[in-house]
């Protein structure tokens, strides 16, 4: 499969991406996001960037919009517990975009 234009939109700013597919796009971010976290040593710098992530993200393409609302964790309480700053997508929805 090739690789398309996206743009991130995380209320704050706008992203422009390549990828595939709308949630792979989205996860590949917030991995991004989350080792910022884990290599962070400052604590008082680890709570500005937690207090930071994003809780809604929005992945537009060209033709479809799809938005997700991230949970985050401090420390994984689901599949991988006891890792720290997990995520959970739950996808709230999509539409069609006029681009």
């Amino acid at each position: 499969m090739a690789k398309r234009q996206f743009t991130i939109d995380i209320g704050t700013e706008q992203i422009p991406v390549e990828g595939q597919v709308h949630k792979n796009v989205a996860v590949k971010y917030l991995m991004r996001r989350r080792r910022s976290l884990l290599m962070t040593k400052n604590p008082d710098k680890v709570e500005k960037l937690y207090n930071d992530v994003p809780k809604n993200i929005k992945i537009i393409g060209k033709q479809l919009t799809r938005e997700y609302k991230v949970v985050w964790e401090r420390e994984g309480t689901e599949e991988f517990a006891g890792s720290r700053f997990t995520f959970t997508l739950e996808d709230i929805g999509d539409s069609q975009s006029n681009a």
